[in-house]
């Protein structure tokens, strides 16, 4: 045998158990059996069960939480230097960052035609007593200062996402300034953002148990009565979000990348399905970005635009809800919004979305706006008790349209693998492959 004649790689051999059983199903049935554990605690009053699935529960949450910060770190860094690989990357940014502006507009739009059709605040028995100021309140002021930290180490350990943000794009363009002497500290990055990914993808496949556990201690804690008090406000944010998730989308992709829609939501599904479950853009991010990988979009866009999306693209936290949620609260607190007010909510949702950071809940968005319409924020503390089952639905929508409009640019940009879009699968994804080596770039220019 030649010493230059590659050995084969033995087939991975699949062992017989859970792991052969397809993901989705695995979700499915921890959305089923987190239902029914949360009815039998609650209806049976069965304190230690409750408690039990409010653990699981957390010590999911807390597992995505606890590789945020550097993973949203180095995931921005290593895609800012990636953009040297690809031709025209400005031109590519900010048809990514258009995109992203256009269908928050579509989204908020939507959220603002659904609350002035149905009045989601009317008849639910519901008065301002009822509210209570958040601990954390945001305004412009505390949006534009906070976006600059005060020292390297605070914002990894308070969890200040858009300070992280700040540093790591900073910490990027620095690495592009330097070219050739960065080389060590980018190889160094890549490396981490590799093992973040690696261990991240362990505590995504416990998303199954993650699921019994959120979903069990949400209807445990929370009962169907709840859900009937706000029944016209879940009704709208899960009617938005299905707008734009199942509507607004495939018009984008048919019309304006010419693309089979149904093709799309096969290979964004293992993310989409995540993103329901963990309630975090930014942990469900190396699904989408590998997801976005096989739908046809090259590797050195994706490894941009998705950690860039997770951070600030959000039309289920940031625009759907907040223009539903204004209207609700308003309502409560008997505040008659005009034109003016509405075109600030259009405005903040725009404009002001990475204030919502890629993490579970959309507080510090809903207060921002609250705060600029010069609402009462007692009202945030009305909508906090729901907040659990409207976040699974809007982080799908934010998660979607993360993975949507790479698609669209790459596809308007005649940078889309036809080929690989078009055979897009549901299955699920591999685990992620390391950061693209050195070398020239695989994206053709842009013309």
């Amino acid at each position: 045998m030649s010493a230059n004649s590659a050995t084969p790689t033995p087939a991975r051999r699949r062992i017989p158990g859970i792991s052969a059983i397809p993901f989705w199903v695995q979700i499915v049935t921890g959305l089923v059996l987190g239902a029914l554990l949360g009815w039998l605690a609650r209806s049976q009053d069965i304190g230690w069960l409750h408690t039990t699935l409010g653990q699981i529960g957390d010590i999911f949450v807390q597992l995505l939480k606890l590789a945020v910060a550097p993973l949203v770190f180095f995931a921005i860094l290593v895609s800012i230097t990636n953009l040297r690989k690809v031709n025209n990357a400005a031109r590519l940014a900010g048809r990514t960052l258009l995109w992203f502006m256009i269908t928050s507009l579509i989204a908020v739009a939507i959220g603002l035609a659904i609350g002035l059709l149905t009045d989601p605040g009317a008849g639910t028995g519901l008065t301002p007593k009822d509210g209570a100021k958040p601990d954390d309140a945001g305004s412009w002021i505390d949006f534009l200062t906070g976006i600059v930290p005060t020292d390297v180490v605070t914002p990894f350990t308070e969890l200040n996402v858009l300070q992280i943000v700040f540093m790591a794009a900073v910490a990027g363009i620095a690495a592009l300034k330097l070219g050739d002497r960065a080389k060590p500290v980018l190889a160094l990055s890549e490396a981490v953002l590799e093992l973040l990914q690696k261990a991240l993808w362990w505590v995504i496949r416990l998303a199954p148990l993650g699921t019994v556990g959120l979903i069990g201690y949400a209807i445990a804690d929370y009962g169907w009565d709840l859900i009937g008090k706000y029944a016209t406000f879940t009704a709208d944010v899960y009617i938005g979000c299905a707008l734009v998730l199942f509507g607004v989308y495939p018009l984008l992709l048919a019309t304006v990348a010419k693309l089979n829609p149904l093709q799309f939501y096969k290979g964004a599904w293992p993310a989409i399905q995540l993103a329901f479950v963990s309630r975090s853009s930014v942990g469900t991010m190396p699904v989408t970005q590998k997801s976005t990988e096989r739908l046809g979009v090259p590797k050195e866009y994706t490894s941009f635009a998705v950690p860039f999306g997770a951070t600030t693209k959000m039309d289920g936290c940031a625009a759907i809800y907040p223009a539903l949620a204004a209207i609700f609260i308003a309502q409560i607190f008997d505040v008659q919004l005009g034109v003016q007010d509405y075109l600030l909510i259009v405005f903040v949702s725009v404009v002001g979305s990475a204030a919502t950071a890629g993490l579970t809940g959309a507080t510090v968005m809903l207060t921002l706006t609250l705060s600029t319409l010069g609402l009462p924020l007692e009202g945030v503390g009305l909508l906090l008790a729901i907040d659990p089952v409207l976040d699974m639905m809007r982080t799908a929508t934010n998660v979607a349209g993360q993975a949507l409009v790479p698609v669209i640019v790459a596809a308007r940009e005649k940078i889309l693998d036809q080929d690989a879009y078009n055979s897009a699968s549901a299955s699920p994804v591999d685990e992620p492959e390391p950061p693209a080596t050195e070398g020239p770039s695989t994206v053709p220019a842009v013309v």
